[in-house]
């Protein structure tokens, strides 16, 4: 059975997810070493209140940290084996990028603090999940009004649109929805609105330490093939930050590829929801922080 690890990014529910965690030998110590780096404790982060982690300066490199710890445990219990493919949703990437040895963990942590301090200071703009919907008409409302995107692509049913307030709203209001959900973010994160981050990000990314991945891995700005060379690697997680994420491609990518089972690491199981809506006949699997010893 061919297997991928997947990651989670922002919108996973972090609260509480360090108590797990943070009582262990090894996992504690990459808390205490991330907190060093950050200047900040994880844990405490981590505790609550929710209001603090819906701010993408803390949300980002705390579950950047928890995936990290989950992924490590999970190598060290030995029963899953390595992946033959890894990719991540959104800050999701930056988890299966240190799985993938293109960088080690302070360098990814550096990283991603980096990303959510350039991210947090783009804080014009909304983001709502569209559930149920009309793929046609949806682009159709979205190229018509300049200034709202569809920013996560996340499956046939599922979308997220980001971009100007007002123009979120408009697009959410004409829509023929199951369901639309505004969501709790500090910036319109995948669309045009972030370009000044996404530029400067890119002269932080030229500075990286970055090395050829070891396992092949699907960027969410270019799922069409596995990249594992260091400048195109650079290329797409600058192109990440102001452009859609496209997870339902990214699904479909692995199952064409052979993908049989798909192992989602991190709090939550948004992405093996979203997987089984996609290709059904995926075998899924979660790894939790709950559930990091019987792993």
């Amino acid at each position: 059975m061919a297997t991928a690890w997947i990651f989670p990014g922002q919108g996973s529910q972090v609260v509480g997810m360090a108590d797990a965690l943070s009582g262990h030998p090894d996992t504690a110590a990459l808390f205490e070493r991330a907190s060093g780096i950050l200047g900040w404790s994880v844990a405490a982060v981590c505790a609550g209140p929710q209001e603090r982690l819906d701010r993408t300066l803390y949300t980002q490199p705390a579950l950047f940290t928890v995936c990290v710890a989950l992924a490590q445990r999970a190598r060290k219990q030995g029963e899953l084996g390595e992946p033959a493919l890894v990719a991540g949703h959104s800050l999701g990437e930056y988890a299966a990028l240190w799985v993938a040895g293109v960088f080690d963990f302070k360098t990814g942590l550096e990283l991603v603090a980096e990303r959510a301090r350039l991210m947090d200071a783009q804080q014009a703009g909304a983001m709502s999940a569209i559930v149920g919907f009309d793929r046609d008409k949806l682009e159709k409302l979205c190229a018509e009004r300049p200034g709202v995107v569809i920013a996560n692509d996340n499956n046939p049913m599922q979308v997220v649109i980001s971009g100007e307030p007002e123009r979120v709203a408009e697009v959410s209001a004409a829509i023929r929805a199951k369901r639309v959900i505004p969501l709790a973010v500090s910036g319109a994160f995948h669309s045009p609105l972030m370009a000044p981050a996404a530029a400067e990000f890119a002269a932080v990314l030229a500075k990286a330490e970055l090395h050829p991945a070891r396992i092949p891995v699907l960027f969410n700005a270019d799922p069409t093939r596995p990249v594992d060379d260091v400048a195109s690697m650079r290329a797409l997680l600058r192109r990440q930050i102001d452009h859609p994420v496209r997870w339902r491609e990214t699904i479909l990518r692995m199952a064409d590829s052979g993908i049989t089972e798909l192992v989602e690491i991190g709090p939550g199981a948004v992405l093996t929801g979203l997987a089984k809506r996609t290709v059904p006949a995926l075998v899924l699997c979660n790894i939790e922080p709950a559930a990091a010893l019987a792993v």
